[in-house]
């Protein structure tokens, strides 16, 4: 809890200039025992108003409307302002905590004061502004809802993490980074936090650009290997099977980084340090490439993002073509 107050006070101290002293609320073992369970209470003198700050203990966010209920029975005791704080707000609830009026705190984020009419949010839309790219498994969460034409539907980082082979932790990072880009809608569906793509897939898609990277971290070239790999033709090999592009003269592989590892282990592995005839070329990507792979090939969305950049007319034609031929 001391971390919390230092962040607290560190924010009021940058953005309103003001040094406070919280003091623990006398009063507080007073109150019923749900809401000290829930909450903890610190005096303080605010732009020389008593406000009695109310920072939430749990995890679990908590509906505007149930926030409402105990700032009305804490007020019943304290005779002044109650404020709410609470390290991380959903984008959704903070909307609605200021439809209900609501004072808050979210250290670092937002300020929402109506009683002393202050209602700062320039640091948060600083933060929306800058566009940041998405981690590997928040794009293989947006590449999943594109390709599989679920945006109508509803999702749990719990149900992601079960599709895409990610922990509920790394899908619950994913769901903050949606919500930050303004990309899918974030909201609480009883206690389970949820996003909603309520877009078109071409929209999304279209929207989501800025925030897309491409899936290669590393390229390799190697001696063929006399063994089946473990990963779907990629690159331009990929290209060609779409479209009426040519075959590149040296074959293309995708690998998800163990993949690429393992086949290091079991197989004498010959690198190239720059392509060759007849060589293998290798691309080790950021998710896996078979998550999406459409049979022996890698998904055209994420093609598209490995070429992309290409400078030939001849691969931005045919990626054009390919993407044409997308059912959405």
């Amino acid at each position: 809890m001391s971390g919390k107050l230092s962040q607290l006070k560190r924010y009021l101290h940058e953005t309103l200039g003001v040094e406070v002293c919280p003091t623990r609320w006398d009063e507080e073992t007073r109150l019923p025992v749900f809401l000290r369970n829930l909450y903890t209470f610190f005096g303080v003198q605010l732009l020389e108003a008593s406000c009695l700050l109310m920072l939430d203990k749990k995890e679990q966010e908590q509906s505007p409307a149930t926030i409402r209920k105990h700032m009305d029975q804490v007020k019943a005791r304290w005779d002044g302002e109650v404020v709410y704080v609470r390290a991380r707000v959903t984008a959704y609830n903070r909307k609605r905590l200021i439809e209900h009026k609501l004072p808050f705190v979210v250290p670092g984020n937002q300020m929402y004061l109506p009683m002393l009419g202050i209602d700062l949010r320039e640091h948060f839309k600083k933060l929306r502004t800058e566009t940041h790219k998405f981690s590997p498994s928040t794009q293989a969460l947006v590449i999943h809802v594109l390709l599989h034409g679920t945006t109508k539907r509803i999702f749990t980082p719990t149900e992601m993490a079960g599709f895409l082979g990610y922990s509920t932790m790394t899908m619950t990072r994913a769901f903050d980074e949606l919500e930050s880009s303004n990309l899918g809608d974030i909201f609480l569906e009883g206690r389970e936090r949820c996003v909603r793509f309520a877009k078109p897939e071409k929209e999304i898609w279209a929207k989501a650009q800025p925030f897309l990277r491409s899936p290669v971290k590393k390229r390799f070239h190697i001696e063929p290997l006399n063994a089946d790999l473990p990963g779907p033709c990629a690159g331009l090999t990929a290209l060609a099977d779409y479209t009426m592009l040519a075959e590149p003269a040296n074959s293309v592989i995708a690998l998800s980084g163990e993949d690429w590892r393992s086949l290091k282990q079991r197989h004498q592995v010959n690198e190239f340090p720059s392509r060759e005839p007849g060589a293998l070329e290798i691309e080790v990507w950021s998710y896996a490439p078979s998550l999406f792979a459409k049979g022996k090939v890698v998904d055209r969305l994420s093609l598209y993002l490995s070429l992309k950049e290409s400078q030939e007319e001849r691969v931005e034609a045919a990626l054009e073509k390919m993407m044409k031929g997308l059912q959405w």
